[in-house]
């Protein structure tokens, strides 16, 4: 199990044997601080221990000292990131106010496929590291899978393995200059890879003698239900692993709406935290002959349209000749616990059983929830783990103060109208941070361009410019027509 060290930010630990703790990110426009100040509030009163803030430029890093100000003044004794991008010389005037700065290692590299890439980066990082000594500062060097290096996808590709390559570089660069007051993070809206990524480097951490603390999230995960399975299956089987100290749910929605998510998953799987006994986990192998579907197979108690097999066929299907096979059934149960908790807890569970490859198949059983209800949560668990396609994908960013078009209501209207289409990607993002590269793995997508205003994606390519937000959805599949990638309603 991967031990981490303790480190201080502001008035909160975390790390070692303290509890994992929950973090989120405002969506407010940084300038204006009573807005920002009010959600900070509001995030901490549903239970929220650390709060990111967007930070574009100078004017904003200076207003994170009014917005600290004012938070103190309220009682309010939260620890800020400052979230920032593209641009180095922001994050040296924000680690004068904040607690913790977040920086992008690919806003530091060299555009060079050439050199010591190290003595490249260390140039441009060192006057970070000596702010933040003077000043007690944390830094969260947070690499996505989407802002990856051009020197890093030459030589690595877009894997877990480029992620955590261009994150140990930063890392190396640090402990050069006797800097180790850090958290890491790799990211990502791709459930396997950030799971891969994630043991990789905690391998890596372990084989070097390091012990930093690790952030964990599933980025762009989108919304609804579909948000809260990703992001619970990916975070929580991870905590499983003893690995996090601090966790974010990635919602696009009201941030306070990630907090209860987040909770459950630190209550049940934080790696200070008992084993969940609330749903029942049990791998049951069941002797088959000439089965019928692909695996994983969906199996409810009662057959309904969303299942492959009631459990009465399923027995009905045991053979015992030298053809049959043994199927592995994870069954998770409990009768009584309400369907967000139930659902929630599940994900992580299955996701610990297949990734394990445990099993081969699924059976949810709450008696407060309709067969047909397990059935459709059991098919959106199985496309998060990117086993079995069921339907549309989603991907879309959280929204942060960066964001200029009304990205929820968007993706709202995006899902209305297109959630009939089974395996297509479709990404709603809120800015080009990490719109385009996460956008990259999407079929289609939406990114905003300024206010009110979007571009369309087919792939990583644009091919309509300053689109109208009230005009969005309807321009993209008009898109996805023309490609020939639309399907009608049955």
């Amino acid at each position: 199990m991967y031990c981490s060290s303790e480190i201080k930010i502001g008035n909160l630990y975390i790390g070692g044997k303290h509890p994992v703790v929950v973090q989120s990110m405002t969506t407010t426009n940084t300038m204006d601080t009573e807005a920002t100040v009010r959600q900070v509030k509001e995030l901490v009163d549903v239970g929220c221990q650390i709060v990111r803030i967007t930070t574009r430029n100078k004017n904003e890093a200076y207003n994170l000292k009014n917005i600290k100000t004012q938070l103190v003044k309220a009682g309010i004794d939260v620890p800020l990131v400052a979230d920032v991008h593209f641009n180095p010389s922001v994050a040296e005037v924000a680690a004068k106010f904040v607690e913790k700065v977040r920086i992008n290692p690919g806003n530091y590299y060299t555009s060079s496929l050439n050199g010591e890439n190290e003595e490249i980066i260390s140039e441009k990082l060192n006057s970070l590291l000596s702010i933040c000594k003077n000043y007690n500062t944390t830094i969260r060097i947070g690499v996505n899978h989407g802002s990856l290096s051009k020197r890093i996808l030459f030589k690595y590709g877009d894997t877990a393995l480029g992620m955590v390559e261009s994150l140990m570089e930063f890392v190396e660069v640090c402990r050069r200059y006797d800097f180790d007051n850090l958290v890491l993070s790799v990211k990502t809206s791709n459930v396997k890879i950030m799971i891969e990524a994630n043991i990789l480097l905690a391998e890596r951490l372990v084989s070097l003698g390091m012990s930093c603390p690790i952030h964990l999230g599933v980025t762009e995960a989108g919304s609804e239900e579909e948000g809260r399975i990703k992001s619970s299956a990916g975070i929580g089987y991870v905590l499983s692993k003893g690995i996090g100290d601090t966790i974010r749910v990635s919602l696009a929605e009201n941030p306070v709406n990630e907090i209860p998510v987040a909770k459950l998953l630190v209550e049940y799987f934080g790696k200070r935290s008992l084993p969940s006994k609330l749903v029942r986990s049990k791998l049951y192998g069941y002797s088959v002959e000439n089965l019928e579907f692909k695996k994983p197979i969906i199996v409810t108690t009662s057959k309904t349209e969303s299942s492959d097999l009631s459990m009465d066929e399923l027995y009905g299907m045991n053979g015992s000749s030298y053809n049959s096979e043994i199927l592995k059934i994870v069954s998770l149960k409990n009768m009584k616990l309400p369907s967000f908790e139930y659902t929630t807890i599940s994900s992580v569970l299955a996701s610990i059983a297949f990734y394990d490859n445990l099993a081969d198949g699924i059976h949810l059983e709450n008696s407060q929830m309709l067969d047909v209800e397990l059935g459709n949560i059991s098919k959106t668990i199985l496309q998060a783990l990117g086993l079995r396609i069921s339907g549309t994908e989603y991907i879309a960013c959280p929204t942060c103060g960066r964001t200029t078009i009304n990205l929820v209501d968007l993706l709202k209207e995006l899902k209305s109208k297109t959630s009939h289409i089974i395996g297509l990607k479709l990404a709603v993002m809120g800015c080009i941070v990490n719109g385009l590269g996460e956008m990259a793995d999407a079929h289609y997508g939406i990114m905003g361009a300024g206010a009110q205003k979007v571009q369309l994606y087919k792939g990583s390519s644009i091919v309509q410019k300053n689109v109208p937000q009230n005009m969005a959805v309807d321009s993209l599949i008009s898109l996805i027509k023309s490609f020939g990638d639309w399907e009608d309603v049955e």
